[in-house]
């Protein structure tokens, strides 16, 4: 026979987990807007570079010298900075194009390794020419550029005020010109499709082309150069969504 407990209550049981709160379903927005922006934009890392290189060399307080090793490190970075974003803003470089030229660098590095291997004087030569380059720019330079672009940024910041897209549940709204001129569209049968033709582009802000298409106009919309594309596509996606949710019951009930 089992031995009752002492006090003959009966075994008590371990609680249940209680259930995880579901997460809350993000509300889809009243209105998005959309901004098409010139390739300008993508000049910010050398607008950045420019800052940093003004203020550093403005701290050391003595005009660069070709002896002066952090001065001349300054101007290579920025000329390198430089040289990477105008690359950028000139070529388009898809998903395919950015692989080969990955491998295309790999290999040339290889190629390059094995070669100062075989030929080491070959390679002292090239560096004694790379010892003689020494690029040198006051502060007043990168102060200069830092100047032109800010008040490009800020012109172009201007002029994208009165030219934008408004998407809404159920219409499709565009705001141009200096007096404010308007166009509206249907949005319930808006077709959206997305394109990201260049990888480093996106990189740098998350931009692309999109491309709408309202059920009662026969051209496309293409908007180049939109800040991060996939936020926007997703949220025009979750409001005509939740239109459409909207409808369908009302449709039924008829």
């Amino acid at each position: 026979m089992s031995e009752a407990s002492p006090s003959g209550a009966q075994p008590t049981r371990a609680p249940a987990p209680a259930p995880r709160p579901e997460k809350p379903k993000e509300e889809a927005p009243s209105h998005i807007y959309l901004v098409s922006y010139p390739k300008i934009i993508f000049l910010y890392p050398t607008f950045l570079a420019s800052l940093v290189a003004a203020i550093w060399l403005s701290f050391l307080g003595s005009p660069p010298v070709p002896t002066s090793t952090t001065a001349v490190a300054i101007n290579t970075v920025f000329l390198v900075v430089l040289a990477i974003n105008l690359v950028i803003l000139a070529f388009d470089f898809p998903r395919t194009t950015s692989l080969t030229l990955f491998f295309l660098v790999a290999a040339i590095v290889m190629g390059l390794i094995l070669w100062f291997r075989i030929d080491p004087p070959f390679f002292k030569e090239i560096g004694l020419i790379l010892a003689a380059f020494c690029p040198l720019a006051n502060p007043t330079f990168y102060w200069t550029i830092v100047g032109i672009l800010a008040v490009i940024f800020l012109i172009v910041m201007i002029v994208v005020r009165f030219d934008y897209w408004e998407v809404r549940a159920n219409e499709l709204l565009h705001h141009h010109g200096f007096l404010a001129n308007l166009e509206r569209m249907s949005a319930p049968s808006l077709r959206i499709d997305k394109e990201i033709s260049d990888v480093f582009e996106y990189l740098l802000l998350r931009s692309g082309r999109l491309i709408l298409q309202p059920s009662n106009e026969r051209r496309a919309i293409i908007l180049d150069n939109v800040p991060f594309i996939k936020k926007k596509e997703e949220a025009i996606t979750r409001m005509l969504s939740a239109l459409q949710v909207q409808i369908r019951p009302e449709g039924a009930a008829h």
